[in-house]
């Protein structure tokens, strides 16, 4: 996010609704004055046989901190399975879940929001797309709702935009995994499934490049990432804008192929500008994955005009 400390920096609503849905998608510019594909559909593979795990559900309510913690004990004991045999494992299973989400479409819902001194928000961004296919297969984000932003104290980044898609639903692939040191921490309980737990960061920052950096949690009897805790880095900060980015908690659930597919991202954090402290509220709902061919609804409907929080 980037912090509005000079009025020139404010966003016009008007222009701004225009340019959303005109980009409509990954290269909508949240912020004109400062801004900072995928194959189509494979064939539909043969159902699964074994019964999902339950999926990992979020608390009813969020805390004003994220943090890794999920309220069980971790057992630091070496595990019965090498660590590299485990995180081998994951990664491969990660660059397959990655595949295959490629071959689905879905919503997505973006909402955020600042939070005045007293607890309530006092500016929304608001984003819903439908990630579909086009006839020729090319799969392309369509913005279906977005209100004018009534955000003063923060813009929305081309950046934030950016995380949104590639950091935020964090895939530890087999070919990514060299960019990063991946640390064993231990096993832990997360509801009703098991978990390895490992704490991730990247090895080097390289020049226009973006990495996650935080704690991952992997179910292990399928390696697949159920849950993470962190933060898309590094900040931005140069030529005197400042670009910060809040913490985050995004949970997956289960699917068909033993998959495990994001539904929920959220934060509560406080972005620390230099003139001044924001406090954020932060959520993105995925909703109604459909592969070719085959419909997996993931929770309840809800409709583009939920009530504000």
């Amino acid at each position: 996010m980037s912090g509005d400390s000079l009025q020139s920096k404010k966003v016009d609503s008007a222009v701004f609704l225009a340019l959303s849905l005109a980009c409509a998608g990954v290269l909508l510019t949240c912020d004109p004055a400062a801004a900072q594909e995928a194959p189509g559909p494979l064939p539909v593979p043969p159902p699964s046989q074994t019964q999902a795990p339950p999926p990992v559900r979020p608390p009813e309510s969020a805390p004003d901190k994220v943090t890794p913690q999920t309220g069980s004990h971790v057992d630091t004991a070496p595990p019965a399975i090498p660590v590299d045999q485990i995180i081998q494992k994951f990664a491969a299973r990660e660059a397959e879940f990655k595949t295959e989400r490629d071959n689905y479409t879905y919503t997505q819902t973006f909402v955020m929001q600042t939070i005045d001194p007293d607890g309530q928000p006092d500016g929304e961004y608001r984003m819903t797309s439908d990630i579909v296919f086009t006839p020729g297969g090319k799969r392309v984000e369509h913005v279906t709702d977005a209100p004018v932003p009534s955000l003063q104290r923060i813009t929305v980044s081309q950046q934030d935009i950016d995380d949104l898609e590639h950091v935020q639903p964090f895939v530890l692939t087999t070919q990514e995994l060299p960019k990063y040191d991946v640390k064993y921490v231990g096993r832990q309980q997360v509801d009703e499934l098991t978990t390895y737990v490992f704490d991730v960061g990247p090895k080097v920052l390289e020049k226009n490049q973006r990495y996650f950096q935080g704690r991952v949690w992997v179910e292990d009897k399928t390696y697949g990432i159920v849950k993470t805790d962190g933060k898309a880095v590094p900040d931005i900060k140069k030529h005197g804008s400042e670009n910060v980015f809040p913490r985050f908690e995004t949970f997956r659930e289960n699917i068909e192929g033993n998959y495990w597919f994001p539904t929920y991202t959220r934060s509560n954090d406080t972005l620390h500008f230099s003139s001044g402290d924001v406090r954020i509220h932060m959520t993105v709902r995925y909703a109604n994955y459909k592969r070719f061919g085959s419909t997996i609804k993931i929770g309840a409907a809800r409709p583009t005009d939920e009530p504000k929080q």
